[in-house]
């Protein structure tokens, strides 16, 4: 049976995205009640190779639109990358979300064989529509989600993986 490409997209985005600002919101007590300062877990990172807690939800949220506008040919919005609180955070979260949701499941379905083009830095990816879908937004989010993930909770933010999966 044939999966189209709506369902396995922007749901899924969306929920996520939910689940990951359920967890900020989380973060912002948490670091109100014990008084802590919010900077030191937005610049937070692993390994200083590593992108810092911030640029994990950003990376999270520009995956999620961009390949949304690629597959349903719009353009996606462009943010600043300027975020230095979980409230900004939060509030980007809510602006993709909100993007997200201006696609309708005609703009997206049969998108699968659809030539797009990625840009980075140094070069460019051409990939069909599925491929990008599957073999490389999907996985680059769930990592950036599961990473932003991690530092909270290494940082003491009590969070389940209900609050992950933003049920």
């Amino acid at each position: 049976m044939a999966v189209s490409m709506y369902p396995i997209s922007i749901p899924v985005f969306v929920k996520h995205l939910n689940g990951l600002a359920g967890c900020l919101r989380k973060a912002q007590a948490y670091y109100s009640e014990k008084k802590f300062d919010e900077a030191t877990l937005i610049h937070y990172r692993f390994y200083p190779d590593m992108f810092s807690f911030a640029r994990q939800v950003q990376a999270m949220c520009d995956h999620a639109k961009n390949c949304t506008a690629l597959l349903a040919g719009v353009e996606a919005p462009k943010y600043e990358d300027s975020e230095k609180s979980l409230a900004e955070l939060i509030a980007r979260i809510e602006k993709t979300i909100a993007f997200l949701n201006t696609v309708k499941p005609g703009q997206i379905d049969g998108a699968e064989e659809k030539p797009v083009t990625v840009k980075m830095r140094d070069r460019e990816l051409n990939l069909k529509g599925q491929e990008l879908l599957l073999n490389r937004s999907l996985p680059n989010f769930y990592f950036h989600a599961t990473t932003a993930y991690d530092i909270l909770r290494h940082n003491g933010v009590e969070l389940g993986k209900r609050d992950f999966m933003g049920t």
